[in-house]
């Protein structure tokens, strides 16, 4: 079929016809918790999706982690659970690599019933916050790394996971080795196949570390000067990197801290800022660093607190904040540090970028983005002073933090900073999905519970 009879946008139409003998589509609606939802449809039914959109109910947007309508938000009974439009985001069809037949993949929007972009919906809340800058003349460059976890897909009677067989050794993980090569050797199998769906859906995957625990690595995406690709990027390099493990007899998983004695996994996004005349922002040397540098880490400082629950958005993403654990205790900066929250990596002047390192590696790319986006444009347009950078081990120079969920939820459902920079609906449907997760974790009895109190009191 030639290419302009399929009333799909140009980039799409070619990606299709590059997948030969097409069966299948999976059509992925984000949700708040980064969770891909959504429906499978034959090749034949595409078109008449990209022409009339698909309906999604609306209360998917915000379920909760457990896939339950959370009724609080008011997109459930309320309104009788009603569908929604959702369309497909130009440029996002690609193949599905791993699937025995041929398929293909494309992210979803969510409309809000008036024929505008539902503005709960994640990448929205992304969006916004772009059209704020743009309308600044200025670009924010983004690059997101992700951590995680190669774990036995056979998990032990109580649920608990297991470190993985090393499929070179035959044994199970149990020492740490960062940056080791071998481990890099020893798991080429999986990393080759990463690279190579990678490659075939066009995401920019960079480079692979094993990082500070048995099985737990790191894939790094190049930077982008459109920050919602990047965050597609993200979107989908979870799901490759799940699909391939699964493949493999392997679990791979994005928990923030499967064990407690091991390092927990991070979510760190890189950001510069492009002028209209494409130079960077920050672009300054540690001896000087510039205003506009220190005002952008000045804002991400003042709106931490407000954004806490999108960084770190489930009762487990609490465990990360440990002390000696590379994770951030509070929200200091500092340069070629990695004790700090908001570190500046080292290289040229021209490149200079910040790394923001709160978030976990559970939490949505989308509204991680925002958020750290949102405080860097309250700094600018505020001009806060961040305070001296940190030089050496800030752990043990600055005032240790410990963060609770309920406060987190506390703090974001009460801040005018997110209503003013995300919207009313959304700080609304966010935190009340989290708040029905927090209630219906605290409603479980675990076994130390049972340990400690059962009989002692």
């Amino acid at each position: 079929m030639p290419m302009n009879s399929y009333p799909l946008p140009d980039d799409d139409a070619a990606e299709l016809q590059q997948i030969a003998g097409c069966e299948m589509v999976d059509l992925l609606l984000p949700d708040m918790n980064g969770l891909l939802r959504g429906k499978r449809i034959t090749r034949d039914a595409l078109e008449k999706v990209y022409a009339n959109g698909v309906c999604l109910p609306m209360s998917l947007i915000a379920t909760d982690i457990t896939g339950n309508t959370v009724e609080e938000t008011g997109l459930g009974y309320d309104i009788g659970d009603e569908d929604r439009i959702c369309r497909p985001v130009p440029g996002t069809l690609k193949i599905i690599p791993w699937q025995k037949k041929p398929m293909a993949q494309v992210l979803l929007g969510m409309e809000d019933g008036h024929g505008e972009m539902f503005e709960a919906n994640p990448r929205e809340v992304l969006k916004r916050v772009l059209d704020r800058f743009t309308a600044k003349g200025l670009t924010p460059v983004v690059a997101v790394e992700l951590e995680f976890y190669l774990l036995d897909k056979t998990l032990h009677k109580d649920g608990r996971p297991k470190t993985s067989i090393n499929p070179a050794t035959g044994e199970r993980n149990k020492t740490t080795q960062v940056y080791y090569m071998e481990d890099l050797n020893d798991y080429q199998g999986f990393t080759d196949a990463v690279t190579d769906a990678c490659r075939a859906q066009h995401i920019p995957a960079d480079t692979a570390v094993a990082e500070y625990a048995p099985g737990q690595f790191e894939i790094n995406l190049k930077h982008r000067k459109d920050a919602l690709l990047a965050c597609d990027d993200s979107i989908m390099l979870k799901r490759v990197i799940k699909e391939v493990a699964s493949q493999q007899n392997l679990l791979a998983s994005f928990m923030a801290k499967p064990f407690v004695d091991q390092a927990g996994s991070g979510m760190h996004i890189h950001v510069s800022v492009l002028d209209k005349e494409g130079k960077n922002i920050f672009a300054s040397t540690p001896e000087k660093p510039a205003d506009t540098l220190r005002h952008a880490i000045g804002g991400m400082q003042k709106s931490s607190k407000d954004c806490m629950l999108m960084f770190a958005p489930h009762a487990n993403s609490y465990r990360r904040f440990v002390l000696n654990a590379f994770v951030p205790l509070n929200d200091c900066w500092g340069f070629n540090n990695r004790t700090v929250a908001m570190r500046i990596p080292h290289s040229d002047e021209a490149n200079t970028r910040i790394e923001h390192r709160i978030s976990g590696a559970d939490a949505n790319p989308y509204l991680v983005t925002a958020a750290v986006l949102a405080g860097i444009l309250h700094g600018l347009e505020n001009k806060f002073d961040p305070g001296p950078p940190i030089v050496g081990n800030a752990y043990e120079q600055t005032e240790q933090r410990t963060l609770f969920w309920r406060d987190t939820i506390d703090d974001f459902m009460a801040s005018d900073f997110i209503t003013s920079n995300f919207g009313e609906k959304f700080r609304h449907i966010f935190g009340q999905q989290k708040q029905k997760e927090m209630r219906t974790f605290y409603t479980q009895v675990t076994t130390l519970e049972y340990e400690w109190y059962l009989r002692a009191v």
